[in-house]
């Protein structure tokens, strides 16, 4: 449980939390020929190695691993398109997470009857942290993309470098808000303080929509609405998941 723990927690750390949105398009643009691929690869070694404490007992997995990831992310590249985003996404971390389920059961054979360590306890924990901050981002991105609003640029946004900037830093924002809302969300659920969650939302539907409503832009505000529930969502099945997974530990 633990070996598997840390080799999903590695994945998790590579493909959600080392990955920006630009090697993504640099890796769907140049396929086999991006650089970006190869150093995704590269991160996720180095991510294993470490995880693994440099082990060499786990070389054969290691390179399994690698290896896999590279032709499944590869084959992605070639077979992906816009209109079935979700449903590649899925099978892809399905693919990689046999692998790891695979790799973990050639090292420590699953028996039902398993008893497992506080140490397993505490990475089902950071796994489950990692999973509720970094996954649905990338999840709800691409599930309301069909509704992301097209709203036309301003002949002062065209003149003010100054606005864009602006502009951008509001959008990293928006991503680490979101970090923190599943974030918060997560340890509420697992604190069992229900009511906190609601206060959050109520908290962010007062100062988030307020705005969005005096603007009357009503697609915009219902593109919101939408990502802000999955966010909330996501982060509530994570919690729930954790609490049922730490009960099976006990």
């Amino acid at each position: 449980m633990t070996l598997f723990l840390k080799l999903l927690l590695a994945h998790i750390l590579g493909d959600f939390c080392f990955q920006p949105d630009n090697w993504v398009a640099d890796k769907r643009l140049h396929r086999y020929k991006s650089s970006r691929l190869y150093i995704h690869i590269a991160v996720h070694a180095a991510v294993l190695a470490v995880l693994l404490s440099f082990d060499i007992a786990y070389w054969a997995g290691f390179l399994l691993i690698l290896s896999t990831h590279y032709l499944i992310d590869l084959a992605k590249l070639y077979v992906e398109n816009s209109k079935h985003a979700v449903r590649y996404f899925l099978l892809d971390q399905a693919l990689h997470i046999t692998v790891l389920i695979g790799v973990t059961h050639h090292y420590a054979p699953f028996d039902a009857a398993f008893a497992v360590s506080i140490s397993a306890s505490h990475w089902l924990l950071i796994t489950a942290l990692a999973l509720a901050i970094f996954v649905p981002a990338v999840l709800i991105k691409m599930l309301i993309a069909q509704w992301r609003p097209q709203t036309e640029e301003t002949d002062q946004a065209k003149r003010d470098s100054l606005f864009r900037k602006d502009e951008e830093s509001l959008i990293r924002a928006g991503r680490f808000i979101g970090i923190l809302e599943r974030l918060f969300v997560f340890i509420f659920v697992i604190i069992d303080h229900w009511e906190a969650v609601g206060f959050l939302l109520a908290a962010k539907s007062i100062f988030r929509f307020g705005d969005l409503r005096q603007g009357k832009d009503r697609k915009l505000t219902e593109y919101v609405l939408i990502g802000t529930l999955l966010s909330f969502g996501s982060a509530i099945l994570i919690g729930l998941g954790y609490l049922h997974f730490t009960s099976l530990l006990k």
